[in-house]
């Protein structure tokens, strides 16, 4: 039997049914749910870690931070006495402004010469081997840096001096002296980081697209113009992200200042956290130690929030 059709009474469709909608709908959550299984699985040695090594001594940290607590003896509630003492004492803030000369320091020398170098290695080479000669020195542990310098700048015979001794002019106590200890160590930590924040960078300047530069190039734009007006504004948020991990790892400076001066000359080079270290394990005043520790991170916290802000670290220039 023929069926007849009648031209036009058939019409397609405009777009999925309803019920097929819904199917499909259906079948993504699910598709979800059942992702959700194995992703818990990957995160949760993560979120472990996270959970026990930073967020349980943190909140520990801010407990004791309450007490009058030596270590040996059960911990005694004083509640804000720690803070309020801390207000008052003149060696803290001493120790918190020469960690802020040495962060401006470091910082200032370190995001410099990585920049150059980076833009240095973007444009002159592709060789993996020099890239990692120039990581070399972060490889080293900051202990066996602190005790090569701390030979090589000795005053009588570190090599250092004997250079400076050849060359007539008079040796320099690098370590031991309050104008120049500071800034030693400064120098000290430039150069054994300088290659890892200037890959960071170098792997930033990876993702400015090519046919900007030649764009550039065609319209004739100098080498300042183009770093200027293209790589620098370009470059901003991992710029953002190098400075914020610089700084933080800037105001925890430790052990260099531990094994070359050991806090001096006369406090010269005693930082925050050698102060907050001398207070909690020499002279066993773990709840004043907690309470600067807390206090320095608040202003870690409140010092990133600031950077972020300023640098628009979310924004990108890229269209």
């Amino acid at each position: 039997m023929a069926t007849h059709v009648q031209s036009g009474s058939v019409q397609a469709p405009r777009g999925d049914p309803p019920a097929l909608l819904s199917g499909r709908g259906q079948g993504r959550g699910r598709v979800r749910t059942r992702d959700l299984g194995p992703a818990t699985l990957f995160i949760a040695p993560a979120l472990l870690g996270f959970l026990v090594f930073f967020v349980w001594p943190a909140l520990r940290g801010f407990y004791f931070s309450l007490t009058d607590w030596d270590l040996l003896g059960s911990a005694s509630f004083v509640g804000a006495e720690n803070y309020k003492a801390l207000l008052n004492d003149t060696q803290f803030w001493h120790s918190l402004a020469i960690t802020a000369e040495y962060v401006v320091i470091n910082i200032g020398l370190q995001t410099l010469l990585a920049l150059g170098l980076a833009v240095l290695l973007h444009r002159l080479t592709t060789s993996t081997v020099i890239r990692g000669i120039v990581l070399l020195p972060y490889l080293i542990p900051n202990v066996v840096v602190a005790l090569m310098f701390l030979w090589m700048l000795d005053y009588s015979l570190g090599f250092g001096n004997q250079v400076i001794a050849w060359t007539g002019l008079d040796r320099v106590p690098f370590l031991g002296s309050e104008a120049w200890a500071i800034p030693t160590i400064a120098g000290i930590n430039v150069w054994r980081h300088l290659g890892y924040t200037a890959l960071l960078i170098f792997a930033g300047l990876q993702t400015v697209p090519k046919d900007v530069y030649e764009a550039a190039a065609i319209d004739g734009a100098s080498e300042w113009r183009v770093f200027t007006r293209i790589t620098l504004p370009l470059l901003r948020p991992v710029l953002a992200m190098v400075l914020v991990m610089t700084v933080i790892g800037s105001f925890q400076i430790f052990d260099t200042v531990a094994v070359t001066t050991e806090g001096g000359p006369a406090d010269a080079s005693k930082v925050v956290y050698f102060y907050i270290f001398e207070k909690a394990f020499a002279q066993f005043d773990f709840g004043y130690a907690s309470a600067m520790a807390v206090v320095l991170m608040a202003l870690l916290a409140a010092v990133t929030f600031v950077q972020l802000r300023l640098m628009r670290a979310g924004e990108s220039d890229l269209a």
